[in-house]
């Protein structure tokens, strides 16, 4: 199936897995390239080095094109802009509107720039800016989001700019991406799907327990760092949406020694981070570091299987998964379901 995404990053299917945070490793990534997707590296929770070195096992696993995601907020986005121009990285996804000067540098190097945006006017702003393509994310998504649905939103904005559309937040299946289509769209991007595979590095107990969860166990909470985050409702989650400032800054206090120690990050860069992350919002000092510091909270439980004590991000569709398929099992299927919804659709 060939749309505007195929042809602007030479993948054979109009599917993107998502960079998640301790998810989207290079285990994942190169199985969604082999399977003719677009796999995309989670890099924020990454050292430099670490990205190079995961940059280049992608690359002795396939020869079919990948992405980086790169928080563009970042003190040491230029450096990583660097690893994946030097390593001939052929997308970078943002999870933030990058400036126009980066999305410029990625350009002239020959990298295709797709920020991800949860609005009309974030979209309108990147592709003045020379963005190739963009993926909005409704609020169905996992992680950070919005409050306006895929529906909604994703029209607006294949309205607004004439550069390929990506749509993200809530799809799962070839009907999404056949009703993606039909909006406009490029193509889908998913997340939780793809965690929810056997190539997915997360620990079993951890896919069990999303496996497990239905819609209405997918929750939006402000609690974690102060910005809406869609998750489910773990007692991590339960805890912190019952502590008191005084208890959320301790739990936060634990939290950061432990992601200093991973990241080599200092008490200086750490909150700077969290102070970017802030985007103009009033947040309690607690909240300030867990923000900076939720990638412990998210290393918890996808790294660690800890469910308890960590949180686990995820978009409204798990409810609706029941298997764990291969990525390749994945894809065809997503594929092969879209091609036959297209055929049963009635024709005047």
């Amino acid at each position: 199936m060939r749309t505007a995404l195929t042809e602007l990053v030479g993948v054979r299917h109009p599917v993107v897995q998502t960079g998640m945070g301790w998810v989207a490793g290079p285990r994942l990534v190169s199985a969604t390239a082999e399977a003719g997707a677009l796999g995309i590296l989670a890099s924020a929770t990454m050292t430099v080095e670490q990205l190079r070195a995961a940059v280049r096992e992608v690359s002795s696993r396939t020869s079919a094109p990948f992405g980086v995601n790169l928080r563009a907020d970042a003190g040491d986005a230029r450096e990583r802009v660097r690893v994946i121009v030097e390593e001939g990285v052929k997308v970078a996804s943002f999870a933030l509107a990058p400036s126009r000067d980066l999305i410029a540098e990625l350009k002239d190097a020959g990298v295709v720039v797709i920020p991800s945006v949860g609005a009309r006017r974030h979209a309108e702003k990147v592709a003045a800016w020379g963005a190739d393509a963009v993926i909005v994310q409704g609020g169905e998504g996992g992680g950070h989001t919005g409050d306006v649905a895929t529906t909604v939103l994703l029209p607006q904005v294949v309205d607004a700019v004439g550069i390929p559309v990506v749509a993200a937040g809530g799809f799962h299946d070839g009907r999404g991406l056949v009703a993606a289509l039909a909006f406009g769209a490029a193509g889908v991007a998913m997340g939780t799907r793809f965690l929810l595979t056997s190539d997915s590095t997360v620990p079993d107990a951890v896919k069990a327990r999303y496996m497990a969860a239905g819609v209405k166990d997918v929750t939006v909470t402000r609690a974690v760092d102060g910005l809406p985050h869609r998750m489910l409702r773990t007692e991590m989650v339960a805890a912190l949406e019952g502590a008191g400032r005084v208890r959320a800054l301790a739990t936060a206090v634990r939290r950061a020694a432990g992601f200093r120690r991973l990241s080599g990050l200092g008490v200086r860069e750490m909150v700077r981070d969290g102070l970017a992350m802030k985007h103009g919002k009033e947040l309690s000092w607690s909240q300030v570091l867990l923000a900076a510091n939720t990638p412990m909270l998210l290393r918890a439980a996808m790294v660690d299987g800890r469910t308890d004590l960590g949180v686990m991000a995820s978009g409204q569709v798990a409810g609706l998964i029941e298997d764990l398929p291969s990525v390749a099992e994945l894809v065809d299927r997503v594929m092969a379901e879209a091609v036959r919804t297209l055929e049963g659709l009635p024709r005047g």
